[in-house]
């Protein structure tokens, strides 16, 4: 089903940005080959796909356990009061801390959903202790530990 914002895109940006979320570091000949385009009319495409928002970013992905980080977390956060002031703060704080690959704000049993990658135990306690706790407003911490992943995925299904 597609949303209003996918309609805009022909089945050539979806073919573009589906090739680039698999390899982005194809070089634009091997993508306008790849896509059935000159490499002018490829590149002017990517072009356009980045202005627009599209393409935010191009980045490589490391491998957690080769990097020396063996626990990957989920972290649930409740707050005390919901207040803009409190909220903001909490938000800022989370930006600051360079364990945290991904927060959300949800609606349900708790406020936030924190992804979070250490490089063991010790440190869990250390962030969680010294980190998370301290931030002005935090409620409730309640940490699951990942066992295996089942699936991890960073393309979207154009």
């Amino acid at each position: 089903m597609e949303n209003s914002h996918t309609a805009l895109l022909d089945e050539v940006d979806r073919a573009i940005l589906t090739s680039l979320q698999s390899q982005a570091r194809l070089s634009n000949v091997e993508l306008a080959r790849r896509v059935n385009l000159s490499p002018p009319a490829t590149h002017a495409r990517v072009k356009r796909l980045e202005e627009e928002g599209y393409i935010r970013q191009y980045v490589a992905l490391v491998d957690s356990d080769k990097a020396g980080f063996d626990l990957l977390c989920f972290i649930e956060v409740n707050l005390q009061l919901h207040q803009l002031k409190q909220v903001e703060s909490f938000r800022e704080a989370i930006r600051q801390l360079p364990e945290v690959l991904e927060c959300y704000h949800l609606t349900g049993e708790h406020d936030y959903l924190l992804k979070v990658v250490l490089h063991n135990r010790e440190d869990l306690e250390r962030f969680v202790v010294r980190c998370l706790t301290p931030i002005p407003g935090v409620a409730r911490i309640q940490t699951s530990v990942v066992l295996s992943e089942v699936k991890a995925k960073t393309a979207l299904p154009l």
